[in-house]
Order: structure tokens, then sequence, then C-alpha cells
């Protein structure tokens, strides 16, 4: 008995809720600007998405926007009552304006926009009953009036149709409206959709399928797709760039069919839609299919490298190992093994007697091996019998020059497969090595075994594989989580995270190879598990999936990558395995079912960064909103700054990394980060220029987005107190300068003054000293004239008594 699984791999979905975007549930039209944005009508008014952030703007009278439409730089938009265009202002926010409201003739009442549709200068609005045409240049418009309801609108390439209820398709020339057909199919049934293909118009109804218009008349579609578009009812549809066909139906979902009407995928809620009710559907400028749900937003990556199955009801489980034999897949996982045949949707067969942990698929000399928990399986004409019950088989690999021989290896160590009479059975246990060997290999008569706990063993076995005769752990290597041992290009490889490490076979020892140690980084390491398969070298990462191919024009090899993250890939870390398919398409097996990768389709796009608001704010005061067309100019108190930025990048499995930098405050690059935002808080008076870039993958955006401000300075130190200031200290040095030279001069008078009483006092006591001298002088002059007196006196008493003695002795003379 087998259970089955459907097998449908489908391009990636990302789906998007009504919480995510922050609107109503229904989305009724989608459309996309020059600069990639996403514009959907919803329930509560228009959403813009950049990449990174929804941004709703409700709906100018408040009631569901049915249909949108972006042309040139204008947003144009239909709801109940109103239609006109959104438009973006100098702040980079959307503005309504009205063009209902200029119609010289009133709106019907009740009367709602369902489509929008863009020729050459005219802008065409339906309704139920009418078709307003604006022309775009004079601001004119005109209006078409139906008698009966109009179901909807239509744009070919050879000019614009719409359907009236019960009666039939018409044409829409020189402003007026010419009936095309009136076919009793026409009249009906309602038309979804009217296309040019191959030559003729192709009309879809909702319920009975396509019809050609040929000579007149119309005829069924001869297409595979009949039957189930029979049993199908479509809401809407689109034709793709390719030719192909997108059909949205009401309760099945999504249906792609190639440009001849058959099928191609088929996708509902139970594969990763949100909702089965397709309101409206939109290919944007990289070819990604966009469905407006009954229930939410999806975006499916049509164009991608990848296609995925899912194991939503869990069934399969984790995918350990997968291998391609006689035109099966076969998918070994936790839960067993299981197959189907190659490039098919069929479902997956569960094998019988498999149940548990697959570890390893190996298709060797035409036989395909299954390494399992319980031994080992051989498996032919999908059934699988135990042919060894060695429990935990990790790897089974040849021994070179003995094709009846195999090694494998097991939980107990290493054990030989032997081939007799036709049938492999379990030879021998190779004795003397009990370690469980998941990673191995045979290097001439020496057995490399690698243990992520233990290390790295180098044994020395005996011919017939008997025994080990001799082994030793490898002291010059660490021993790694996660690492692995593998051989290519006839190089045996040990990987950890500190790098790759390549066996010198003429020093035998491990030496770390410079080129493929680039595989990890200590930042990206997550595994150190190697896969080799045709011809390619897989490593996988953090943020990616590398593969290294010979080079082309030289011997050196190489290094590719695929920007698929961890994240994303869903992988068992340690246990990541890839096989080649056919062609370039390889397999990647997850822990909720697999990828496949087509490498020919691996197309790193270069995008551009878009800067989509810068908001502005005093401490404690209301946030404004700032245009980012030119540079900015702001007071000192206004000094708080957050950017938000993007890339209009929509596919599942890529991921946006900014960087960014503000000059003039913090010069280097901030590190890579997915955050979409930035902000800076109390920015010091200056001038300063916020540039952002952006990574995808590998691939830098193509531009650097800036934006260049100044925040004034403070009012203290503002020109004008600059002034203020410089006048202040003039006045006040004059001031002082007067003040002190009114005090130096008091002081110098005073000073004066006091050598000038000095000076008197010295010319006093000089007067003084000099009256002393004179006066000594004359005491001295005195003292000398009554010397000179008494001498005289003296002189002249000696004189008189000489005279008397003369008197005398001539008076005594006879």
């Amino acid at each position: 008995m087998c259970s089955f699984l459907e097998a449908q791999e489908l391009p990636p979905i990302e789906a998007y809720s009504a919480t995510q975007y922050g609107a109503e549930n229904q989305n009724w039209a989608i459309s996309q600007s020059k600069d990639n944005y996403i514009y959907v009508a919803n329930n509560k008014g228009l959403l813009e998405f950049n990449g990174a952030k929804w941004l709703l703007y409700r709906s100018p009278n408040e009631t569901i926007i049915r249909s949108v439409t972006v042309i040139d730089n204008r947003v144009y938009t239909g709801c109940y009552m109103e239609f006109g265009y959104w438009k973006k202002d100098q702040k980079g926010q959307l503005v309504y304006t009205s063009l209902s409201e200029k119609l010289q003739t009133p709106l019907i009442e009740d009367e709602q926009f369902w489509n929008i549709i863009a020729i050459d200068q005219w802008v065409l609005f339906q309704s139920l009953n009418r078709i307003y045409i604006y022309d775009t240049k004079d601001g004119a418009t005109k209006i078409i009036d139906s008698d009966k309801i109009i179901v909807k609108m239509f744009k070919t390439s050879d000019g614009v149709y719409f359907q009236k209820l019960n009666d039939g398709v018409y044409r829409i020339e020189n402003g007026k409206s010419v009936l095309v057909t009136n076919d009793t199919v026409v009249k009906s049934n309602y038309l979804v959709n009217i296309f040019n293909h191959k030559g003729y118009l192709l009309l879809q109804t909702q319920e009975k399928g396509f019809f050609q218009f040929k000579n007149n008349a119309l005829q069924q579609w001869n297409i595979t797709s009949n039957n189930l578009l029979s049993k199908t009812s479509v809401y809407n549809s689109i034709q793709l760039k390719d030719g192909s066909f997108i059909l949205g139906t009401i309760s099945n979902g999504m249906i792609h069919l190639t440009a001849n009407g058959d099928v191609n995928f088929q996708v509902d809620q139970s594969h990763g839609l949100t909702n089965n009710t397709v309101l409206s559907i939109f290919e944007d400028a990289e070819q990604n299919i966009w469905l407006g749900l009954d229930n939410g937003i999806n975006c499916i990556n049509m164009n991608s490298a990848l296609r995925i199955y899912n194991d939503d009801d869990g069934k399969l489980g984790t995918i350990y190992a997968s291998a391609v034999y006689q035109n099966n897949l076969y998918l070994g996982t936790n839960q067993g093994l299981f197959y189907k045949p190659l490039k098919s949707n069929e479902e997956f067969q569960f094998i019988e007697g498999t149940k548990g942990q697959v570890w390893c698929l190996s298709v060797i000399n035409y036989d395909l091996f299954c390494g399992h928990n319980l031994g080992t399986f051989l498996v032919k004409n999908n059934t699988a019998s135990l042919i060894s019950s060695e429990l935990g088989t990790w790897n089974i690999k040849p021994i070179e020059g003995n094709e009846n021989l195999l090694l494998q290896g097991n939980y107990n160590g290493l054990n030989i497969l032997e081939k007799q009479n036709g049938f492999w059975k379990l030879k021998n246990k190779i004795e003397g090595f009990d370690i469980s060997s998941k990673y191995f290999e045979i290097y001439e008569d020496n057995i490399l075994v690698s243990h992520e706990y233990k290390g790295v063993f180098k044994l020395k076995v005996a011919n017939d594989f008997s025994k080990i005769i001799s082994f030793k752990k490898d002291e010059n290597l660490n021993k790694g989580f996660n690492s692995s041992l593998l051989k290519y290009n006839n190089d045996i490889l040990y990987a950890y995270k500190d790098g790759v490490f390549k066996l010198d076979k003429l020093q035998n020892e491990f030496k770390k190879d410079s080129l493929l140690s680039t595989l990890f980084s200590d930042k990206e390491y997550t595994s150190g598990k190697l896969v080799v398969d045709n011809n390619k070298l897989w490593s996988f990462s953090n943020k990616e999936i590398n593969y290294i191919s010979p080079g082309k024009l030289s011997e050196i090899p190489k290094i590719n990558t695929i920007p698929l993250p961890s994240l994303l890939r869903k992988e068992m870390i340690g246990y990541e395995n890839i096989i080649h398919l056919e062609n370039q398409e390889y397999l990647f097996g997850t822990s909720t079912g697999y990828i496949i990768i087509n490498l020919n389709k691996i197309d790193e796009i270069i995008y551009d960064i878009h800067i989509n608001s810068i908001t502005n704010y005093a401490l404690d005061e209301a946030i404004v909103t700032v245009g980012n067309n030119a540079d900015g100019d702001f007071k000192n108190a206004e000094n708080n700054f957050e950017f938000t930025f993007s890339v209009a990048e929509f596919d599942k499995y890529r991921v946006a990394e900014y960087q960014y930098q503000l000059v003039g405050h913090y010069d280097q690059w901030s590190e890579w980060s997915t955050n979409y935002n930035a902000l800076f808080k109390n920015l010091p008076y200056g001038n300063y220029t916020f540039n952002v870039r952006a990574r995808v993958g590998n691939k830098m955006s193509s531009n650097v987005a800036s934006y260049g401000f100044t925040i004034a300075r403070p009012w203290y130190l503002s020109n004008l107190a600059i002034v203020l200031y410089i006048a202040s200290v003039i006045l006040f040095s004059l001031f002082m300068h007067n003040v002190y030279k009114r005090y130096y001069k008091k002081q110098r008078e005073k000073l004066l003054e006091k050598k000038q009483r000095e000076i008197e006092l010295k010319q006093l006591e000089n007067e003084q000293q000099l009256m002393y001298f004179e006066n000594e002088k004359l005491q001295q002059d005195i003292e000398n004239k009554n010397r000179e007196l008494a001498i005289s006196t003296m002189s002249l008493i000696k004189k008189n008594e000489f005279l008397n003695d003369i008197k005398d002795e001539l008076k005594s003379t006879p």
C-alpha cells in the first residue's frame, strides 16, 4: 500500500496579509510606477509598497477603491462616485486631485469605477453605466453612455473594447462605440478579457473558456485546458509578456496557461496562496505576478531561478538525500524513501519497508543504494531490499580497482559490502575501529575518517579490508562542528569554520587552501558541509550557496554565488544535500520539501535605492515630513531626523540589505542590515549629507541615494548674536578702556601729586639741609669771624698794650 503526495513544483510565492499591509482584506486592482513601487486598490484606500514598507492613503470619500492605474507620475484611481489621480508633492507624499468634480455632466447615482485604461494621451474610466474619456493634455472629458450594463472594458494592441450585458462587444473609435460582434456567445456569457493572439481576437469567457474571433464569427479555441476551464469560474486574466496567460478564478486560485493554451501549473490556497479568490492580476517590470485576493496580496516570482516543492502536510519530512535513478526522482527523508517520475507533477510514492531515517542515496555501478538508520537497502523496480542490517549507514563509496566491493560508514565504524553472484551483501566489518564514520575517503592504502566531535583519523587498513592495522589522529587539524571530509578533483578536502584544508600528498599533511577557504567566513559560517556533484563543489553559508566550477579560460576554478539565505532555505544544517537533475537544474533538499535551482536563470539584478521619507522634529514637538527633492535647512532645535529607504525588490528569496553614513557626524559606513530606516537624535549644528546604498545578493545598488541638510546654529551662536557679541566686546572694551584710562589717569595724578609732594618734601628737605649747611657755614663763618675778631681784638689789645707799653715807655723816657 502506498501513501501519496502531490508533487507540484511552483515558483516562489510571497504572501502579504492584511495585517502586514495595514488595510482591509479585499484588493481590486494593482499597478506599478516607473520607480517600481506597487500600488493596490484596497477596500480601505490606496496602498503603496516600496519593497520594504506598505503605506496606506485613505480613499478621498472613505469608500472602496475599485481600480488603479499608474500613468507617468500620476496614480489614477476610481471608487464609489469618484475618480481622479494622485501625485506626489515636494515631501514625497501622494496628494489627490478629483477629476469627477470637474465634470459638466453629473455622475449617475451609485456609480462606481471598476476599470481604468490608458491609451495615448487619454485615460478611460469605466463604470457599469458609462465610459469617461479624459484628455490629459487639455483636461477635457468625453462620455460614452450605455443603455445597458457595461460588463468590462478591455485594452488590446489595436484598441479598446467593452462588453454590454446581453448585447455584444463594442470597440471605441473616435470617441464613439462601434459594434464588433453580437454573437450569442457574448450575449449569454460574461467576458473576462479580450486578447490579440496570433493575428486574431481571442475572447475569454467566465465559464466557457476561450473563443477565437475569425471572419466575424466566434469559435471555441481548441486547447488541452478546455476540460479544466469548463469546470472553473474565471474572474479575470492577463496575457504575460511571453505570450502565456494567467487566469484568476473565483474559487480555484490561479491557473497559468502556456501561449498554446496548455496548463503549466495551478496554485491555490493549499499550495501557498492566502485565498482562492483572485480579484486582480498584474505583471510587474520584473515579470513577477501580483495577485489581489479576496484576502491578502500575493506575489509570484514567475521568472525566478527557483521552483519550490512545499511539503505542506509534512508527509515527506526533512530531506536528507536525493538521487536520480532510472528516470525517477528519489527522496530520502527522516520518514523514509519516496519516489516519483522525473519532471512530472505526479504524486510521490512511499517505498514500503523504508520507514525511518534515510541518511544517503548513492548510485554506484548502475545500482541505487539507500543508507538508512536500519542499515543498507538496495533499490530496484521501486522496491527496497535490506542487504545489510548494520545500523546507521551514513554513506557508501566504491573501492577503486575492485568493482565487487563497496565501503560503507556506519554508526559502529566501517563495513564492506560484497557482490557475489550478482547480489550485494555485507561481507565484514573492518575490525579495529569502532568510531562512527559519517565522512570517510580512501587514500592509497589508507582510509581517512572525520568525526566532528573527535577529529580526523588516518587508518592503515589491511589489503583484504578485514582489519585496521593502525590508526592515529591528525593532531594538526582541529575538530569542527558541522565539518566534512570529501574528495574533489582527486584532492581530499577537510572543511570546517576555520576554512578548507587540502591534503598535501607529498608531505602527507593537510594545508589550508586560500581559494577554497573563501567559501567560508567567520560571520557567515553555518556549515562546513561540502557536496560534490556534476563536477561542481557546493558550499553553504548564512547568506548564500556557493559552487566552484572549473575555469573556462584558466586552471583557476571559479566561485559562483547564488543569493539564497539560510533563513529562507530552511535546510537541516550539517546535512545539506544537492544533486544535479538535468541541464543546469539542481535539487536542494530542505526541511519543508525541496528547491529546484536553474543556474541558467541566476541573474542578479542591479536595483536602484530610494530615500522614501525624511521626518524631522524638535524635542517634545510633532513629527514633520520633509521633502527629499532638495537640500534642507533646519532650525537648531529641529535636530532629530529619521530616514526611510528601500529597494523595490519583490523576490521572495532575495534579501535587500542597507548601509548608510551621515557625513559630518558619522563618516564611516554602518554595518549591513535589513533595517530600512535610520534615526539620528540631537545632532549638533553643522552641514550633513546622508548617504545610503543597498545590496541584493552580492550586487550593489546602481546608485547611492543622498540628502544634504544643514542644522542652524543656536540663537546664541547666530550671526546677529556673534555681531552683538563682537559689538558688546568692543563696547565693553572701550568702556573698560575708558574706565581704566580714568583710573590710571587718577592713579597717575595721585602718583604725580605724591611724587610732587615727595619732590616738594625732598626739596624742602634739601632746602632745610641746605639751610642747615648754610647755617653751619654761617656758624662756621661766625665762629671764624669771631675767631678773627678775637684774634683781631687780641691783636688790637696787644697793639694797644704795645702802644700803651710804648706810650708808657715814651712817657717814661725823658
